[in-house]
């Protein structure tokens, strides 16, 4: 007989908050609404710009959340020790490439308190064996904000010229990289190294000697320094597939520091993103240092529907006249020995079962 099994993304968010409470995260359960001014203020967070709202009994503009990373912050008491935490809790967004607001399902983690290398290396694992749990086909892109933040600070850039280059290292595109340097009068080695970090990409290890070989400011070095004492770490926990990734950007009004993506293989956009947010705590008035990531369901959806070949264990098919107590019977029966049932009169259709079954009378008999 079949036991009955969970739907692979319900195996996936079990398997998810096992490998979060095994390393002393506890579930954090927050709620659905949130002021909106909570959203205003941080709107440049947001994976989505357009927030649901509505108008209380009070007569206060609420939101459905968005996100959940800004909740846990707002709700969380600033406490001298450190706060581990994870969830899975729905948001409520426009996906990409899509009209009309959807329930989405989201897991993560966040870590409030003291960040230091453990930490860092503790978050990255957790995020490396999250992909993992999905699938063995993944990469995880690490980066560290302060390599493309200190070799921007050592030209007098305004901020518009460093919004330009930004978004032309995020697209990763070096033609209009050379272009801006050279429309805003930029030395010929600044231009040579930016490329050059924009275009290195390959494993942790190998891609970070290459780096250590670049001529970079002692601010950017010190960010390298960083990412290599966490690679270290990582070689301790048995992690794979992490990427160096330099051109891997994200808002600096609120990230600083370590940043990181994971990608599944079959799946265009980034299922995981994370980093350190110290800045968005500073934002928020709080102290403390965090980091986090978070996995995006609504990417995985399609990655799991493909693995979800059945819709039940067994079809129970019956015909006119067929006799209902044995009919209850045969279900109590397999349902107890761990089947998933469905049961439905003959010709019904529209069931993908692991095996068909159809009882005349009172016999049961096995379809092809």
């Amino acid at each position: 007989m079949f036991k009955q099994e969970m739907k692979p993304d319900e195996q996936a968010m079990m398997a998810l908050r096992d490998l979060y409470s095994a390393y002393g995260y506890q579930h954090y359960k927050v709620s659905k609404f949130e002021s909106y001014d909570l959203y205003v203020q941080n709107k440049n967070f947001l994976q989505s710009k357009r927030v649901l709202t509505f108008t209380d009994t009070n007569g206060r503009l609420m939101a459905l959340k968005p996100d959940v990373t800004l909740s846990i912050i707002k709700n969380t008491k600033p406490t001298a020790g450190m706060s581990k935490v994870y969830y899975t809790e729905n948001v409520y967004r426009v996906p990409k490439n899509a009209d009309g607001y959807q329930e989405i399902m989201q897991t993560g983690l966040e870590l409030i308190g003291t960040v230091d290398d453990y930490a860092m290396a503790e978050v990255l694992m957790l995020a490396e064996r999250s992909l993992r749990t999905i699938s063995e086909d993944y990469v995880l892109d690490i980066s560290h904000i302060g390599v493309l933040s200190g070799l921007l600070d050592s030209q007098a850039l305004d901020e518009a010229q460093r919004g330009e280059i930004m978004v032309a290292v995020g697209e990763r595109n070096l033609h209009q990289l050379r272009a801006l340097c050279s429309r805003f009068d930029l030395p010929q080695q600044f231009s040579d190294t930016l490329c050059a970090i924009v275009s290195l990409y390959g494993p942790l290890d190998e891609a970070l000697t290459q780096a250590e070989t670049l001529e970079l400011p002692d601010s950017c070095r010190t960010a390298i320094a960083s990412l290599r004492r966490l690679s270290e770490l990582l070689a301790l926990t048995g992690c794979r597939n992490l990427r160096l990734d330099l051109s891997l950007v994200s808002d600096m009004d609120y990230y600083n520091g370590l940043v990181f993506r994971g990608f599944i293989s079959g799946i265009a956009a980034g299922v995981l993103s994370g980093g350190r947010y110290d800045n968005l705590m500073a934002k928020m008035g709080r102290e403390q240092s965090a980091i986090g990531f978070a996995l995006y369901m609504d990417q995985l959806e399609r990655y799991f529907a493909r693995k979800d070949e059945y819709d039940v264990d067994i079809l129970l098919s019956y015909c006119e006249g067929c006799d209902l107590a044995a009919l209850i019977r045969k279900a109590n029966e397999l349902t107890e020995a761990g089947c998933s049932v469905r049961i439905q009169p003959e010709g019904a259709g529209g069931v993908h079962a692991r095996k068909k079954l159809l009882m005349k009378g009172t016999e049961v008999t096995e379809l092809d």
